[in-house]
């Protein structure tokens, strides 16, 4: 049975690494290149931050799996996969923007069962252990206890090929805007699960979302007291998080724009 203490402490130890090597490469010259579209980019910072995460596992834990946003996967027949996105708000950080974060996970038997999120220029490590709460910085944080749409912050974001497909979160953003306090988006996905956690967003929903990009934050909204609404359309995820209340409310809201969130809770 792995301590799951002893390998939090561990991927603290790298994610802080890789934050500090990040950092001191913002707003330097980078070699960029683009992936899927004219909006999806990827740049030399993402691939080298990947890569040290990787051998760093593999040398801590080398009979695990690890599936990686840049392909730096290691394929094994294991119980424990590790999820990874090297660095989430691609966009921000190419962009000289300082919201950009680290997510690494930890799925046993296809559970998540750790996670951690570090966003390094404003040295915030968020993180949680299954079944013992969410922590920013060492302080326990928990999920807003707001029951009113109209009073609430939301976040959301939008999938890269919004330009070409209907399915780009307008109508979804259309029905909701008029309906609250505020709507936030900071480019990264891993970054808003983690403010909903801590209570600064009320509510967080977007489409087109890959594995990497909530794995570690679904797990810190959960153990915050939080509600996850995941749904998965092949390699794609939908997603809604938040309290219980503010969760069906934003579900009940999007179902009457699109019924591919008509599900039964």
């Amino acid at each position: 049975m792995l301590d799951l203490e002893t390998i939090l402490n561990d991927i603290k130890e790298i994610i802080i690494d890789i934050g500090e090597y990040q950092a001191a490469n913002f707003t330097k010259r980078l070699e960029i290149s683009l992936k899927t579209t004219e909006h999806d980019l990827v740049t030399n910072i993402d691939k080298s931050s990947e890569k040290r995460i990787v051998s760093f596992l593999k040398e801590k834990y080398p009979s695990h799996a690890v599936i990686a946003e840049e392909g730096g996967d290691v394929v094994k027949a294991s119980d424990f996969r590790w999820i990874i996105d090297p660095l989430d708000g691609t966009n921000n950080f190419a962009h000289g923007f300082p919201i950009f974060t680290i997510s690494i996970a930890l799925e046993c038997k296809d559970e998540i069962v750790l996670g951690c999120v570090y966003c390094p220029l404003l040295k915030e490590l968020f993180y949680a252990v299954k079944g013992k709460g969410a922590y920013l910085n060492g302080e326990e944080i928990s999920v807003s206890m707001n029951q009113n749409l109209n009073h609430a912050i939301l976040a959301t974001g939008f999938p890269y090929d919004k330009g070409e497909s209907p399915d780009n979160n307008l109508d979804h953003l259309n029905r909701l805007l008029p309906q609250v306090r505020g709507l936030r988006r900071t480019g990264s996905a891993a970054y808003d699960l983690c403010n909903v956690a801590r209570g600064s967003f009320d509510g967080y929903w977007e489409v087109k979302l890959n594995l990497w990009d909530i794995a570690a934050g679904k797990l810190i909204v959960e153990e915050a007291g939080g509600k996850i609404i995941s749904i998965s359309d092949h390699d794609k995820i939908r997603l809604i998080a938040g309290n219980d209340y503010i969760v069906n409310n934003l579900l009940q809201e999007l179902k009457k724009v699109n019924d591919y969130w008509d599900i039964s809770l």
